[in-house]
């Protein structure tokens, strides 16, 4: 059982003491690589490294008065260090340490959210092999088609997953990449292996070539890709929310003991958190084309992007990371109905078994054409009338004098529906780093 989630790990990433910290490294890191090429004195990089502090409380005093953030921190910190202060931000821009510090940050990020997508992969397998053989009845366009297994619908889950996850990783790479370059990316007072002394300490790649700051595509293909999840999500959750339906009940959300689904009507269990998913999915979508809109900026920069950045990157992978938890714990405790699944399968009557019907005319001789209009006259006659669909079709002189009743009765199987799921459970969970 996955404990309760309180999202401590995403809380931590993005507090305002783990985003100093973040700042406060890279300027000790790029000291440190000034120190190692000779352009300070090694001794000073010590002594930043041994004393260099953050103050939250002095940073917003100064922060008052400077009207800038970074510049207040780093008079701040070099506050702490004493001459060799001046040493710090050397040659550096805002945006070395702003830009470089958010790829840190939205790859610990990621590093989160592919965690809790690997924990939904285990609970979706589970599930997937615990109602492989559920039978249940196919839905096109919401009306009956044709049947098929609940642990085919997880499977399919599953292997979606499996493609979110792979698109995190890919995000989680193009997001990784620092930038050290000054002013507007010339490195005109920064020396290039000082960028690459810092990318390699943060796990980052430097940035190729970058203006003032790290190019915004990178970021909204990470912000789209957080989308497709959630996206994803919402998709599942919607299934729940129609299969929970009074009408259709073939599974529900857990309803724990002293819940109550309505102030009114005390009958009400309702799937409030299925619709959570589906509500946030919303939030992050709209991230995402934020994201975009922060792509073309004017010139080698503008500050439009950095007020949407500070409340997208925490809310979308916050949000994500809630979103990820909750519905692993939905599949989790998900009740799953399959008498009700056999009742609904049965509700039009035989009428799921017209594309069988169907196939065996043709092969009897008859044309395509003239197969379907039979067949439809008789489903349409099922619908209107409420007779058996079987019965319909053996009392019809048409089919009798194509198909011997013993080769019809054949037609009303489920066999041909369901002999494929072990190839395709092959097919899905065999394959090689699948996550699980």
């Amino acid at each position: 059982m996955i404990p309760r989630y309180t999202r401590p790990v995403m809380e931590k990433i993005w507090s305002t003491e783990n985003r100093y910290q973040k700042w406060l490294e890279i300027e000790i890191l790029a000291c440190e690589a000034m120190a190692e090429i000779g352009q300070i004195p090694a001794e000073a990089a010590k002594n930043i490294r041994e004393r260099a502090k953050v103050d939250i409380g002095r940073v917003e005093e100064l922060e008052k008065i400077t009207h800038h953030d970074v510049a207040a921190f780093v008079a701040a910190v070099a506050e702490t260090v004493g001459g060799d202060g001046r040493f710090i931000h050397l040659g550096l821009t805002s945006s070395d340490i702003l830009d470089t510090a958010l790829a840190v940050l939205l790859k610990d990020a990621a590093d989160v959210l592919i965690e809790d997508i690997e924990k939904l992969l285990i609970v979706l397998k589970e599930k997937a092999f615990q109602y492989k053989n559920t039978v249940m009845i196919g839905r096109t366009h919401g009306i009956h088609a044709e049947p098929i297994t609940f642990g085919l619908k997880l499977a399919l889950w599953y292997e979606e997953m499996k493609r979110n996850k792979s698109r995190l990783v890919r995000a989680r790479e193009v997001i990784s990449y620092g930038k050290i370059a000054g002013a507007v990316g010339t490195y005109s007072f920064v020396d290039p292996r000082v960028e690459a002394y810092v990318c390699e300490k943060l796990g980052l790649k430097p940035e190729p070539v970058a203006t003032q700051i790290v190019q915004r595509d990178r970021h909204g293909e990470f912000f789209a890709t957080l989308a497709i999840i959630a996206s994803s999500l919402d998709r599942y959750a919607q299934e729940i929310r129609l299969l929970q339906r009074t009408e259709v009940r073939e599974v529900e959300e857990y309803f724990s003991p002293g819940q109550k689904g309505s102030s009114a009507m005390p009958h009400k269990r309702n799937p409030v958190l299925s619709e959570n998913i589906s509500g946030l999915a919303r939030l992050v979508r709209s991230y995402a084309v934020a994201a975009l809109e922060d792509i073309p900026l004017w010139h080698e920069r503008d500050i439009s992007h950095s007020s949407v950045e500070r409340v997208i990157a925490p809310d979308a992978t916050t949000a994500l990371d809630f979103m990820l938890h909750r519905f692993t714990g939905i599949v989790e405790r998900l009740l799953v109905y399959p008498d009700r699944m056999q009742y609904n399968l049965n509700l039009t009557r035989g009428l799921i078994f017209s594309q069988n019907v169907l196939l065996k005319l043709i092969d009897a001789g008859m044309s395509r054409d003239m197969a379907y209009e039979v067949v439809q006259r008789n489903a349409m006659k099922c619908w209107e009338t409420g007779t058996s669909f079987e019965d319909l079709i053996l009392q019809d002189a048409e089919v009798m004098a194509k198909v011997a009743p013993s080769s019809l009765k054949e037609a009303f199987s489920l066999e041909p529906f369901l002999k494929q799921v072990d190839f395709i459970f092959r097919r899905v969970f065999s394959s090689e780093g699948d996550g699980c």
